[in-house]
């Protein structure tokens, strides 16, 4: 990527592994986007465990509090999971904002700014934050890895130059990458755009394998199609329906959720409640039964009883690719 400062951040991107091994010694936090320092809530968990962020509803969509270890159950590929944490804190979060700055999203980008900035303003004080601004290239617009305030935010969000085409995968790509920089356990994404891909070089596929692989939480807002009389957005045609099911299978795929507000009065309201949902999410994380460090895909099903017999809503991802192990030394240096 590329930083509007005048640094090329692809160059920080493809050296990323060096940076993150520099950081691994111990520093201060930066600054937290809100005002009111509070106790931090970090989860302790090593490279081995499956940590697994669940929302839970009940029939009506309203999401359920107050549910204990005893509530969940956690299958991997059928087989039932012992947990070893347990968790319904207000964990801090590392965040990215990833919002598609195209000639398509010139007049759209006020309202979605405004939005983003109470999505913030919604989450927690002790979040990470970052914001990516996309069209046919993409810019990390917050001073430093990470805002140090509000100011910050809404500078980054106002750097506007609506034009060109949307390399929208390759934006995602690079934000779950910076992910890794921040010091939060728990990673999440908020990706904007009002239309499907044409300039990226990594693919739908590559994406949505990497994003499997991240850890990280995705939620997605399209704002897809043409504006009708009375502000409607309608999808239609190929293009917009491409689109749709992409930001539905990227969400889908790491337990976050797709949105298509019917108008941009909605979008402030959709940020607020994703905001929400990262809040109220429960952690649950256990060793794997299968403990072969094959790389292979694993299939997650995580259930919630309500007074042992009602049913509840589980939305978390739908599964998990296990660690591959190095290959020896000795073997590698004879192939």
């Amino acid at each position: 990527m590329i930083s509007r400062r005048g640094g090329a951040w692809l160059a920080v991107w493809l050296c990323l592994p060096a940076l993150l091994a520099a950081q691994s010694a111990p520093k201060s936090d930066p600054p937290s986007t809100g005002d009111k320092p509070k106790r931090e809530y970090t989860i302790n968990v090593d490279v081995n465990m499956v940590v697994i962020h669940a929302t839970v509803l009940d029939k009506h969509g309203r999401m359920v509090n107050g549910l204990k270890e005893d509530n969940f159950k956690v299958f991997e590929d059928n087989v039932p999971q012992k947990l070893s944490v347990f968790s319904h804190a207000d964990i801090p979060v590392t965040m990215g904002i990833v919002i598609d700055d195209s000639g398509s999203m010139r007049e759209k980008r006020q309202s979605v700014n405004a939005a983003a900035l109470t999505f913030v303003k919604t989450s927690n004080p002790q979040d990470q934050a970052f914001v990516v601004n996309f069209n046919d290239v993409y810019y990390l617009d917050t001073p430093g890895d990470f805002a140090a305030n509000m100011e910050d935010l809404k500078s980054a969000l106002d750097k506007i130059d609506s034009r060109g085409g949307t390399a929208l995968y390759d934006a995602v790509y690079a934000s779950l990458d910076h992910l890794k920089l921040g010091n939060r356990d728990k990673k999440v994404l908020l990706v904007v755009t009002d239309g499907e891909d044409n300039a990226s070089r990594y693919s739908f596929e590559e994406l949505i394998k990497y994003a499997q692989k991240s850890n990280a939480v995705i939620y997605t807002i399209g704002l897809l199609g043409s504006e009708e009389p009375g502000g409607l957005f309608k999808v239609h045609g190929g293009g917009p329906r491409r689109a749709a099911k992409f930001l539905k299978t990227l969400a889908e795929a790491t337990g976050g959720q797709a949105y298509f507000p019917k108008s941009l009065d909605e979008v402030e309201g959709t940020c607020t409640q994703i905001a929400h949902d990262i809040r109220d999410q429960y952690t649950l994380a256990y060793y794997p039964s299968n403990a072969k460090k094959d790389g292979t895909y694993r299939n997650l099903r995580v259930e919630a009883l309500l007074n042992g017999r009602n049913k509840l809503v589980v939305r978390t991802k739908p599964g998990y690719y296990a660690p591959k192990a190095p290959i020896p030394s000795s073997v590698a240096s004879s192939q």
